[in-house]
């Protein structure tokens, strides 16, 4: 189990890392929508339709039944099958060690996000009843995890250590049920020759998991060509990227205690008057090069698969593949929407990450609270973790992806539709970061300087 102050450590460096990488993606997000709504709108639309090749032989990896994926399906169906790997390897660490271990420490984020998940799909019917602007229900479901766990980094140590592993719960839940959401309901015609090929090769991961088999490698490779027959079957490609993040291996080939025996034993031998060193250049001797390769490859056996991989890819996803997709999907053209049509959609996702959210996540754990089978964990109360339920409505990253998956290819109207729900993404997202931001900050105890 994870102690509070490894927790806090680990948060601290999380949110320091989050916090640059979601004002890029916020920088991302304001760019396309100065160009979706600028003269030069025309070369934005003409980048998002390029086609993206990538040629073996005669064949196109990058192209779906035959026909060349554009620069804005290739960001949505393949690149951000590496945003859920990365969300996959969370989950399944969560699962594993964190606060999702044991019904007992998950039960409480768990009924909390039921709660966040369910509201937020009725408000937004109420408004959006009729098909297909019912389409987009599950839009507001969703809680972008970097974002909200980065306005609470802003309030620094003031935030209580149960805010935080609770909000990380939550939102991990949250992207279960999202998961779950995508894979049941935005994947089209199934076939099933890929399917099953896809089938056969997760489990050739899952035996090389078994085998001790920990080359990041294998993983990688076999989970683009799992990616590739998703795409080819007709289930949503990303869910690939969770289903081979449980195939890999959490544990570590070498515990800490013997790599440090080996590590102490390697410096007391390595010798250190062998080589040449010079103001120009070193060069080590055979018998150096060899040691310190030996140490190196000690320290790769330390460190499991899931964490390594996960650590590698963090600065990807976060800096370049989230900050592209916000720039090719956050292109509001707001020349189309007309007042009339505010009510409809746009409020309807608004409402259900504001309201549906706040309301939906604080009811339902104030009213698990209040049947005594939990309490409140140290520091948490009824004010905080109401202010904690508003930026559970901090949608973004993945309300803005199954907003696209609602609406595109919807015949006539899908354009139009999808960019009212962009809209409305944008304007949940900001308040619910905003109301939560300075309510929290407003019921929270002073900082403490001693901290």
């Amino acid at each position: 189990m994870t102690s509070a102050k490894e927790f806090l450590k680990s948060f601290q460096r999380f949110s320091l890392h989050n916090i640059n990488a979601s004002a890029l993606l916020f920088t991302a997000a304001i760019l396309a929508m100065f160009l979706a709504n600028s003269p030069w709108a025309y070369f934005y639309e003409d980048f998002l339709s390029r086609q993206v090749i990538l040629q073996i032989g005669d064949y196109n990896l990058f192209s779906h039944h035959g026909s060349p994926m554009s620069v804005l399906a290739f960001v949505n169906d393949a690149l951000m099958a590496l945003f859920f790997l990365l969300v996959g390897m969370e989950i399944k660490q969560e699962i594993l060690i964190g606060e999702l271990s044991s019904i007992r420490k998950a039960i409480f984020p768990i009924v909390a996000a039921f709660g966040g998940m369910i509201i937020p799909v009725m408000v937004f019917l109420a408004f959006c009843y009729s098909s297909p602007d019912s389409r987009g229900a599950a839009i507001p479901m969703a809680t972008d995890i970097a974002f909200a766990l980065s306005v609470l980094a802003l309030l620094g140590n003031r935030v209580p250590l149960s805010l935080k592993i609770f909000l990380t719960a939550l939102a991990v839940t949250d992207d279960i049920g999202g998961i779950i959401i995508i894979a049941l309901f935005y994947s089209g015609h199934v076939a099933i020759t890929p399917l099953l090929l896809s089938g056969l090769l997760l489990l050739g991961l899952y035996l090389g998991n078994r085998m001790r088999i920990n080359s990041n490698t294998f993983y990688y490779l076999g989970g683009f060509f799992v990616w590739f027959f998703f795409l080819e079957s007709g289930i949503h490609p990303t869910i690939a990227g969770v289903l081979v993040a449980f195939t890999i291996p959490a544990k570590s080939s070498m515990q800490l205690e013997g790599f440090v025996d080996r590590i102490s034993s390697s410096i007391k031998s390595l010798p250190l008057n062998e080589g040449e060193r010079s103001a120009k250049a070193t060069v080590l001797s055979d018998t150096q090069i060899h040691m310190l390769h030996k140490m190196e490859d000690a320290s790769s056996k330390v460190i499991s698969p899931l964490q390594n991989m996960s650590h590698r890819l963090h600065p990807y996803v976060n800096y370049l593949i989230l900050p592209l997709f916000a720039f090719v999907n956050a292109g509001v053209t707001f020349g189309s929407i007309e007042p009339s049509m505010l009510l409809g959609i746009p409020m309807g996702v608004f409402a259900g990450l504001f309201i549906g959210k706040t309301i939906g996540i604080f009811s339902f754990s104030y009213l698990f609270i209040k049947t005594g089978l939990v309490s409140y964990p140290k520091g948490m109360d009824a004010k905080n973790m109401f202010a904690l339920s508003m930026l559970g409505g901090i949608g973004f990253t993945v309300s803005l992806f199954i907003a696209n998956l609602s609406y595109t290819g919807v015949p006539e109207v899908g354009a139009n539709l999808l960019n009212q729900a962009k809209l409305g993404v944008f304007a949940g997202s900001l308040v619910s970061g905003l109301c939560g931001y300075f309510l929290l900050k407003k019921v929270l105890p002073p900082a403490n300087p001693k901290e």
